[in-house]
C-alpha cells in the first residue's frame, strides 16, 4: 500500500505522539484501577456508583433518569441498576416528576450527601497519590499541554 495524501508517511513527531497516547492510556487505566480498588476495600462501592453520586451531589435538585444517563453517557439501563441500590441504601431518592407519571428525579439524601463527600475526599487524594504526588505547577502544567491537545483535536475548534 503507497502513502497517498490522506494517508502520509509517519514523521517522528507522529511517533512521539502515539508513545504519547499510549502512557496517557496506560496512566489512565492504572489510575482508574487503582480507584476502583481503593472504593471497593475502603468504601464497600463501586467506581459507576460514585460516578452517579458525583453528578447528583452538582445537581443537588435532582435529575431526571434519562438527565443522568447523558451526563454520564452510559445507558438508561446501568444507571436505573445503580439508582436502585442508591435508593435501597438510603443514599439517594426518587421523586415523581408532576405531571409525568413515568419520569422520576433522582436525588442524593442527606446521608447520600454526607457518604459523598466523604468518599469525593478520599478521591482527591487517591487521585494525587496515584498520579505520583504531581506539584500543583506540575499537574497544571500537564492539563493545560493536554487541553491544547483537545482544543487543537476538536473539529468544531477549527
Amino acid at each position: 500500500m503507497s502513502m497517498t495524501k490522506e494517508h502520509p508517511a509517519p514523521s517522528p513527531a507522529s511517533k512521539e505522539s502515539l508513545r504519547l497516547w499510549l502512557r496517557i492510556l496506560k496512566v489512565q487505566r492504572m489510575v482508574e484501577g487503582e480507584l476502583r480498588e481503593r472504593f471497593r476495600t475502603e468504601f464497600d462501592t463501586t467506581l459507576p456508583r460514585f460516578d452517579v453520586m458525583s453528578a447528583l451531589y452538582r445537581y443537588r435538585d435532582g435529575m431526571k433518569m434519562s438527565e443522568l444517563s447523558r451526563a454520564l453517557k452510559v445507558s438508561n439501563g446501568n444507571v436505573t441498576g445503580i439508582v436502585d441500590r442508591l435508593a435501597d441504601d438510603g443514599l439517594a431518592l426518587r421523586v415523581p416528576v408532576p405531571g409525568d407519571r413515568r419520569a422520576a428525579m433522582v436525588r442524593l439524601t442527606k446521608r447520600g450527601i454526607e457518604v459523598f463527600e466523604a468518599q469525593a475526599a478520599a478521591h482527591e487524594v487517591w487521585v494525587h497519590e496515584a498520579l505520583g504526588g504531581l506539584e500543583g505547577e506540575e499537574s497544571a502544567m500537564v492539563a493545560r499541554m493536554l487541553d491544547h491537545a483537545l482544543t487543537e483535536g476538536d473539529d468544531d475548534a477549527q
